[in-house]
């Protein structure tokens, strides 16, 4: 074996090693030259080598999405760990295990003039659980601060910081460890449910309008049962998102097509007694607005770690995963006569009619594509679904349930969307395919930039010609101003980028040439695919807009 000279780089890797940390993702530098050299050299590890730290970053958090496990990523020192930054936020808020690991110089180097020095210390930590600054010895207390950064990692969910600071030289090595770490042995704590059941469940039994409203949710995280006798309870109205990945026929899965229409007295009709929440992030603001406006008397959130009073109403939180929480709350409940689901499953068979008569009579445009891209998805395979107009188009159209769908919906940002779905597609070893706006996938280019990229891998880009999202925002005029800095308008395809990563490029421009891409992208596996949608910049928000207006 290979092992880095400096000690302090032999207790980090092996630490990593004890704590079954497998997957590194390593930005090349010289002053991570130890860990490298470490991590890269040894057959515990699963190494892999992306020069762009921000896109390396959002592909180690596709990887840890998938893996449900730490992933590491190290950088040298300077600017190199700021660009992380976007991911750890991204992991803070989407609950994602991710371990940032940044060398740095002595701290006695730090503020003297000497290049690639920035004050790295706690750089990360608004958006961190933790922060472990470690002394350029290997000692007991670093192999501590090394060890509770892994651990609550794991135990809370989220990113956490090593400051790693080393002194030249950095490249020597030995054939034999120097250093006897220090290891702590973990402490499970068996889950302990001590909740108020039989006073909520007083509660629940006197309800008849319960809403339960289901953000991000991994795939197969709620049991079946669950999700079944919620579905068939009458005072109960489930409104899902694409991203929860909750299968049911009498799941209301697309939320802005049921409420865009409602009057003050639906509205009102509709308000819930009681809201319960689980899950991540919501997509639709309309939900948002109106929970806020005609808010429930009771709001309980089930989450082991965190609660968002996010419609102002939060009443109880739950503090332990949602299996266990309804396994455990429906032994005090009782099923009650309601009308609440029968009148929405009404209202959302009539929305469906009306969606399918106005996608008949509307010509070639970004609402069109959805309904021909969605479909056409291979089963058993998974969807990344980039932010802005392309997560909103898909919460309107139903997805096979045999397909798991992500977005990164933490801080919803466009940056890193690529790069997560194809560290995400490196993971699962699954067919995958990243419906991508143009905006943000010339944002993240650079995660083209990787030797990675699966052969099952397939790109549906929507090129239309800038960022649609802010034409169907409010206070869009048809301005210089607004063509240059909000919608960012541009003339560009990604047909040579394709070709400089070895993607086999396509293009459509009309639903005739749209079906038949879509027929051979799904089928070809010698390369991975970009298919290149062209549509009609200025009438996307039009027919988008005239859609929730034909639903009455």
């Amino acid at each position: 074996m290979v092992y880095p000279k400096i000690p302090l780089a032999q207790s980090v890797i092996e630490l990593f090693r004890h704590k079954g940390i497998q997957h590194i993702v390593i930005s090349p530098g010289s002053r991570n030259a130890p860990l490298t050299i470490g991590f890269a050299q040894h057959p515990d590890f699963h190494c892999y080598s992306i020069a762009d730290e921000r896109s390396a970053a959002f592909f180690a958090l596709g990887l840890a999405q998938q893996l449900r496990k730490p992933v590491a990523v190290v950088c040298t020192s300077g600017s190199a760990v700021l660009n992380y930054y976007p991911a750890v936020a991204e992991a803070f808020y989407s609950q994602i295990p991710l371990i940032v690991v940044s060398a740095d110089r002595p701290l006695a180097k730090i503020d003297i003039g000497d290049g690639q020095t920035i004050r790295q210390q706690n750089v990360l930590a608004n958006h961190t659980v933790f922060n472990a600054n470690l002394t350029e010895d290997a000692n007991a207390e670093n192999d501590l601060l090394i060890h509770e950064a892994i651990e609550l990692a794991i135990r809370q969910k989220g990113p956490v910081h090593i400051n790693v600071p080393f002194e030249e030289p950095l490249y020597e090595t030995v054939n034999e460890l120097s250093v006897e770490v220090q290891i702590i042995s973990s402490a499970v704590k068996d889950t302990v449910v001590n909740e108020p059941f039989a006073d909520l469940a007083q509660i629940w039994n006197a309800a008849t309008k319960k809403l339960v409203l289901v953000g991000v949710n991994d795939p197969h995280q709620l049991d079946q049962e669950i999700v079944n006798r919620l579905a068939q309870d009458p005072s109960v109205v489930v409104m899902i998102e694409t991203t929860s990945n909750l299968h049911h026929p009498d799941l209301i899965n697309t939320i802005d097509t049921i409420i865009t229409p409602f009057t003050e007295a639906d509205f009102k009709a509709f308000q819930p007694d009681i809201l319960i929440t689980f899950g991540g992030m919501i997509v639709s603001k309309r939900i948002k607005a109106f929970l806020r406006k005609y808010q429930p008397q009771h709001h309980w959130h089930i989450d082991p770690l965190r609660a968002y009073d996010t419609f102002g109403c939060l009443s109880y939180h739950g503090k332990v995963h949602p299996n266990t929480w309804f396994q455990s709350f429906f032994n005090f409940t009782t099923t009650i006569e309601s009308s609440y689901r029968q009148q929405a499953l009404t209202i959302r068979e009539h929305r469906r009619e009306k969606t399918t008569a106005y996608l008949a009579s509307i010509p070639f445009c970004d609402f069109k594509v959805f309904e021909k891209v969605l479909p056409a998805l291979p089963e058993h395979s998974q969807l990344q679904i980039s932010n802005s107009s392309a997560i909103r188009y898909a919460q309107l159209f139903d997805i096979d349930p045999s397909i798991e769908v992500y977005c990164n919906r933490g801080t919803s940002g466009i940056d890193g969307s690529t790069s997560t779905a194809i560290g995400a597609a490196v993971a699962s070893g699954k067919p995958t395919t990243l419906i991508t706006g143009d905006i943000s996938f010339l944002y993240d280019s650079n995660a083209l930039w990787n030797a990675y990229i699966p052969k099952n891998f397939t790109i549906i880009l929507l090129n239309n010609g800038g960022g649609g999202i802010f034409r169907i925002l409010p206070g869009h005029e048809e301005t210089p101003v607004f063509n240059t800095f909000f919608e960012t308008s541009h003339c560009f395809t990604t047909q040579h980028l394709a070709a400089m990563y070895g993607f086999e490029y396509h293009t459509a421009s009309n639903e005739e040439s749209l079906e038949a891409a879509l027929k051979t992208v799904f089928t070809n596996s010698a390369q991975p695919q970009l298919l290149e949608v062209f549509t009609p910049t200025l009438e996307n928000d039009h027919y988008l807009l005239q859609f929730f207006k034909s639903l009455v």
